[in-house]
């Protein structure tokens, strides 16, 4: 029992506060994010997004609909920022317009592309596969400051902030990244030098660590896929998420989460929501 205790805490964090009122059949739901939360490569479908958001009808969001049957809005949108959920991205307006006030349940996960993780990762995988498989041109390593992880801080609190204004009765969830870089590293699916695997680890684990930051200060639920998929990364016995190539059984694209893990987060706030969080 102590242990079950134990792991529920690690996976899910919420913090008093007044509580909305319970989800019903047909609620609006909201999902706001990057690729991690709009699942791309896991299944066409039709929602009048453009095809660079890479919606997938595995998505955790619509996992998660389908269980509660809610009426999800996707406004998710792989490559995008904080920025671009708070404000435009060229076509796309910004993704907190799709929070209205009879939206009952909101989920993010964002900040990854802020602090070029999938980009920095690619890099150097990139950069020591075998010469005669590797890409022409491999992604160019960025940069991140402390400003650019400042940014991301203010920017997560500020759409907190937004969801509340826009929705005073809705249920705020963040969701964290799953994990690519696990306990091993270095494996045909995830290659690349110690140093730079190790670099791109700390990144994912100080995203995660800001993200129950914010989450805790603006009393949202928080669910750690980071734990979730803590044994399940691309060099691990049973991955649920991709390195360099998809799993030869899998769906999904290159450094991001396959269907197993949307399900297991899906499940997670399912789970959460049930109890009350």
């Amino acid at each position: 029992m102590r242990r079950a205790l134990l792991l529920a805490s690690l996976l899910v964090t919420s913090t008093a506060m007044a509580r909305p009122s319970p989800l019903h059949s047909g609620d609006r739901y909201v999902a706001l994010g990057s690729s991690y939360a709009a699942g791309p490569g896991l299944g066409a479908v039709e929602d009048g997004a453009p095809q660079r958001c890479g919606h997938g009808a595995a998505s955790y969001s619509r996992v998660l609909a389908r269980m509660l049957s809610l009426n999800l809005v996707d406004a998710s949108c792989s490559g995008s920022t904080t920025e671009h959920i708070l404000g435009p991205w060229n076509e796309i307006p910004p993704q907190i317009d799709a929070v209205t006030a009879d939206t009952k349940l909101v989920t993010i996960t964002s900040g990854g592309n802020d602090v070029a993780f999938v980009t920095n990762l690619g890099a150097a995988a990139c950069a020591t596969m075998p010469v005669d498989t590797r890409p022409t041109r491999c992604p160019t390593r960025h940069t991140v400051s402390e400003a650019d992880w400042q940014g991301v801080e203010a920017r997560l609190h500020k759409i907190a902030q937004e969801v509340r204004r826009r929705a005073p009765e809705a249920k705020l969830v963040f969701v964290d990244y799953v994990t690519v870089v696990g306990r091993k590293a270095g494996c045909a699916s995830l290659p690349g030098s110690a140093d730079e695997l190790a670099a791109s680890k700390a990144t994912a684990q100080r995203l995660a660590a800001l993200t129950a930051k914010v989450a805790r200060r603006e009393h949202a639920v928080l669910i750690r896929a980071s734990k979730l998929t803590a044994y399940h990364a691309p060099c691990d016995a049973q991955p649920w998420s991709a390195g360099l190539t998809p799993p030869p059984t899998d769906q999904g694209v290159p450094l991001h989460p396959g269907p197993l893990a949307h399900t297991a987060i899906a499940r997670a706030i399912a789970a959460t929501l049930s109890r009350g969080n």
